[in-house]
């Protein structure tokens, strides 16, 4: 028998920088910039929220390793939690992806919206509530077309999602060159810091506007939870793993702090406060406003196939779910021409343009999707002090553990809880819309069971 190939130390590094770079990083500095008063607080948050990712992937990559199957991050639920936190969760978690796609394609909408109607930066024209009413509805209308334009394309099989695949990494390496280059050419022209009150705000004003940067940075360092699912397949787990998230936390670090000097120094800090299409403004005053719009273009692509990836995985994830019997049958059924998931990708798509009409406004739905997520963080970190106790004869097989136990799970579940309260505070009813949602899908879970059992006594 040929043994299976493993990750070396290479690709694990590498899996850890794909997942967590993606499209905030083009957007969320603005939404941090705001929350806080000075640079320094800034760039501490973003430092801040790479240390909490690291402990978050090291933590999920113990998980991994002792629950090593597939779709890990949806399995570790039903295992280490009651059924129903399974099925709450994980719809949960399907609402909040379907909310990080309406978000991204909105950030892609200002993009090109920029270059459609150059007035839409202009932050005194945009003071006239019907103009700014207009470009809105240019934003929301190219969201939306692009989740149907690549719900079409998903219709028609994997082939082009596949290759958008390829075209997506390029495009986010070309980017991240291009927001780069600025520092070797540009001069700073804005002050860095604009002192705007001469009285200090007292702590809890800090550790509030902390708070409220955490939420897009967390948003921005997302995705490296889903190294759960590469627990088994890793080359001396104990060795390589470890060291291959240390290595990919720290060069996304590295390569955040180094976008955000460039934002800071190229745009201003009180200037990036008011903006939006920060990526295109870098370019047009270092390169003249026809780099400005090759550079929207090509995060416009770069949304399109982020859009393609989500609607592309998460049906596939409710085809899973429908395996085990917690949705119906038909989300795990597929066309028998192209082997296409044709009610999960229909329902899936249709929630991401609900989620567009219903919030509108990118920050709206960031909020909203990182209060989601903060559910699904909290209880797939906190079932590692479960798994410790029900798989401890797996400590001498090999598989990876954590040093710093449990003060890494600790400070990551306490960092998420603090975002959560942060955003109760300062969005209350939108907190409270995720919170009845939960709420709904564990009530639907118990009301199936009870109609399951009832028709089984009946027969």
């Amino acid at each position: 028998m040929v043994a299976a190939k493993k990750l070396n130390l290479f690709d694990v590094t590498m899996i850890v920088v794909s997942l967590v770079i993606g499209m905030g990083i083009f957007r969320t500095p603005v939404n941090v910039a705001k929350a806080v008063d000075t640079p320094f607080i800034f760039f501490a948050a973003w430092i801040a929220g790479g240390l909490i990712a690291l402990c978050g992937a090291l933590t999920y990559a113990e998980i991994g390793s002792r629950l090593p199957v597939t779709g890990g991050y949806y399995k570790v639920f039903s295992y280490a939690y009651h059924p129903s936190i399974a099925f709450g969760v994980n719809c949960l978690i399907l609402v909040s992806n379907a909310a990080s796609l309406a978000a991204v394609a909105l950030v892609g909408g200002e993009y090109i919206t920029g270059i459609l109607m150059p007035a839409s930066k202009d932050a005194v024209w945009l003071r006239s509530i019907a103009n700014a009413q207009q470009i809105q509805t240019i934003q929301i209308t190219i969201a939306i077309a692009a989740i149907i334009i690549f719900y079409g394309v998903n219709l028609l099989g994997l082939k082009m999602s596949a290759r958008t695949q390829n075209v997506l990494t390029i495009v986010k390496i070309i980017m991240i060159l291009l927001l780069i280059t600025p520092l070797l050419f540009a001069q700073q022209t804005t002050p860095a810091v604009a002192v705007t009150n001469t009285t200090s705000p007292v702590f809890t004003e800090y550790l509030k506007a902390f708070g409220i940067g955490l939420v897009a940075i967390s948003f921005t360092y997302g995705g490296y939870q889903q190294t759960i699912n590469f627990g088994a397949e890793v080359s001396n787990p104990k060795k390589i793993l470890p060291r291959g998230i240390f290595f990919g936390i720290f060069i996304i670090i590295a390569l955040y702090l180094i976008i955000n000097y460039a934002y800071v120094k190229v745009i201003g800090f009180e200037e990036l406060k008011t903006s939006k299409n920060i990526a295109a403004i870098m370019a047009s005053k270092i390169f003249g406003v026809n780099a400005e719009r090759v550079l929207s273009v090509l995060l416009f692509f770069s949304v399109l196939a982020y859009v393609n990836v989500l609607l592309m995985s998460n049906p596939r994830v409710m085809a899973a779910m429908s395996d085990d019997k917690i949705l119906p049958e038909s989300f795990r059924k597929r066309n028998i021409r192209t082997d296409v998931l044709t009610t999960s990708l229909s329902v899936f798509a249709a929630l991401c343009v609900l989620i567009v009409f219903w919030a509108k406004e990118f920050d709206t739905i960031l909020s909203f999707s990182i209060f989601l997520d903060c559910f699904g963080m909290i209880l797939s970190a906190g079932s590692i002090f479960i798994l410790r106790k029900r798989t401890a004869h797996l400590n001498d097989s090999g598989i990876y553990i954590m040093k710093l136990y449990p003060i890494l799970p600790l400070v990551f579940i306490a960092a998420y809880t603090f975002v959560a309260i942060s955003l109760l505070i300062t969005q209350t009813s939108l907190c409270l819309i995720g919170l009845a949602v939960l709420a709904g899908f564990i009530g639907i879970y118990f009301a199936v069971q009870y109609f399951k059992k009832k028709n089984n006594d009946g027969n």
